[in-house]
């Protein structure tokens, strides 16, 4: 619809101007001035203003043993995980999308429930099930199979693994409910015309649903990626990056120089080269989507 009547179209501006509002007070101004922050040194605790620094702030990243760790973990934690989740959601959406299975809506229902958990609530479960102790409910169960208690959160082998369990548990469900609807996307009629010829199961799936997938593959693909990376709830309130430095992530690292040492100049620097790849990672979807519309219209 187009509207030419300007007492009309100031109308519409009014009603959208709280939003932009919001949108400037909260998003856009503190993105501006991290950037601004980023080349200063400043300590959000002393009244002294912030000190021009330059690059230093940035420099300080790249010689910081601590921040590489923190990058090692976050591509660990992405590269582990996602593919996995994938996997496991494709499978999970082809088995809930059979229409031969009885109670569909019951299953999916009780699969997508971790998605709406809070991951607060959820992670101080996830640290009572894997305590490192005797006592932690894994932990029993194992010795029931004759396997001695694991550290779980307090082994630096496996913490950042028990970590990894919870979020791809608790992602899963997401996962299958957007393969689902791109299952529900296939016609029939090309189902009906592969079953007149001797097709198996796994071709069917390997040249007919998975090239059909495609569209919805690269969106999970990127979007969880974007997520992984950004990870920090969990690993907060499980292991808060321990021990030592073995599950501090990215984001973690950033809270630990602004929140815990107040070094907030190195911490907006740390923000903004996660936003670079972030930006990178989503112009490349937009790029990939695009080109699969075309494609496919």
């Amino acid at each position: 619809m187009i509207v030419t009547n300007k007492k009309e179209k100031m109308g519409y501006y009014l009603f959208l101007l709280p939003a932009y509002l919001i949108f400037t007070v909260f998003i856009f101004w503190p993105v501006i001035h991290s950037s601004y922050l980023s080349f200063f040194k400043y300590n959000i605790i002393t009244i002294t203003s912030p000190d021009f620094v330059g690059l230093k702030n940035y420099k300080f990243l790249f010689n910081d043993e601590v921040f590489w760790t923190s990058i090692k973990n976050t591509v660990i934690f992405v590269i582990s995980t996602v593919p996995v989740k994938m996997a496991l959601g494709i499978m999970l959406a082809m088995l809930l999308n059979r229409k031969d299975l009885r109670f569909k809506t019951f299953y999916r229902t009780c699969f997508y429930i971790p998605v709406v958990i809070s991951m607060v609530a959820i992670s101080i479960v996830w640290m009572l099930l894997f305590n490192p102790g005797p006592n932690g409910v894994v932990n029993i169960l194992l010795s029931k199979f004759g396997v001695k208690p694991l550290g779980w959160i307090a082994d630096s082998n496996l913490s950042l693994l028990t970590v990894m369990l919870l979020v791809i548990w608790k992602d899963l469900g997401y996962i299958m409910v957007i393969y689902l609807s791109g299952l529900m996307r296939i016609p029939d009629e090309i189902y009906e015309a592969v079953a007149l010829d001797p097709v198996s199961s796994w071709q069917k799936f390997w040249y007919i649903t998975w090239p059909l997938l495609k569209p919805t593959t690269i969106f999970i693909l990127i979007t969880q990626i974007i997520e992984s990376f950004q990870v920090f709830t969990p690993i907060y309130v499980i292991t808060e990056g321990g021990p030592g430095y073995s599950s501090t992530t990215i984001v973690n690292y950033l809270y630990q120089k602004g929140f815990r040492e107040y070094e907030m100049g190195i911490a907006c620097a740390v923000a903004y080269l996660l936003f670079v790849v972030l930006l990178i990672l989503t112009m490349l979807q937009n790029k990939i989507s695009k080109a699969e519309e075309i494609r496919y219209d």
